[in-house]
């Protein structure tokens, strides 16, 4: 994987959050990482956890199946059991450097996108790592960012385009977390071979799948892959950056014609 100046930047700051929590014995965590810099940190949490097992890494960003995600590194004396996925500790909730804005949008004008959100939310000069998921709803949507933007935020941010915006924060329990649309595919494949996986389940030739692959858009239970043939376990996770989610949900057997039959589902 081809490391830019900004990826070595992004691994030595996670490092010193790493070597942090070992001097300190406390939790420590990043700020919001897209899918690419998580893939990158967590090889390089692998290689950290050799020479030091009382320090463990875990990511969250919200909710269990958040895009963007914070990598929080934490002691020993964290049991796993105290971590779940929006990442508080049962007995300090504290602990937990989320927060979410819940928005209000206007009834009756054009309903606002995730981009009218993005948009808006960068022109107050914020930078993007500060920002995790942008749930969007009917009349508005919950925005998870780091907690120590959020009177920033409060106090600044009361508009998307021409639309005039209500803010309040809310309870991390409280995210709505909205309905997800998904779709089965049934189709059938030569081998379980990534490219195969990733043209069947966004609807695209294999040339083209194997293609975004290889330019790194496309991600396997949360890693960049790298290699169109690389062999896909039935239940992964398949993300094709632009074009959603999707998962692999059953392996049949072979049809007559010595094609593997497969269920995906694909998330809309």
């Amino acid at each position: 994987m081809n490391q830019s100046k900004d990826d070595k930047i992004l691994l030595a700051n996670a490092e010193d959050k790493f070597q942090q929590c070992i001097r300190q014995y406390r939790i420590t965590y990043t700020n919001f990482l897209d899918l690419r810099q998580r893939s990158l940190v967590s090889s390089l949490c692998k290689e950290l956890a050799r020479g030091n097992r009382e320090v463990r890494c875990a990511f969250f960003g919200g909710y269990e199946d958040a895009e963007r995600t914070l990598a929080v590194f934490f002691p020993d004396y964290v049991e796993p059991w105290q971590f779940n996925e929006k990442g508080l500790l049962s007995d300090a909730p504290e602990d937990c450097p989320l927060s979410i804005i819940r928005i209000k949008a206007p009834a009756g004008g054009r309903k606002l996108t995730h981009r009218d959100y993005l948009g808006s939310l960068t022109g107050l000069g914020l930078k993007r790592e500060m920002i995790g998921d942008i749930l969007t709803t009917e009349n508005g949507a919950d925005v998870i960012i780091m907690d120590e933007i959020k009177g920033f935020l409060l106090l600044n941010y009361s508009k998307a385009g021409r639309a005039n915006l209500l803010l309040e924060a809310v309870n991390l329990m409280e995210l709505s977390i909205p309905e997800t649309k998904t779709a089965l595919v049934k189709d059938t494949v030569a081998s379980l071979r990534l490219d195969n996986l990733v043209a069947s389940a966004f609807s695209m030739s294999r040339a083209k799948a194997a293609e975004a692959i290889r330019t790194g858009i496309v991600f396997i239970d949360s890693a960049q892959a790298e290699k169109p043939d690389m062999q896909v376990a039935e239940g992964a996770k398949l993300v094709l950056r632009g074009k959603g989610k999707a998962y692999l949900r059953q392996v049949g057997g072979r049809t007559r014609k010595d094609r593997i039959a497969i269920t995906i589902e694909r998330y809309l």
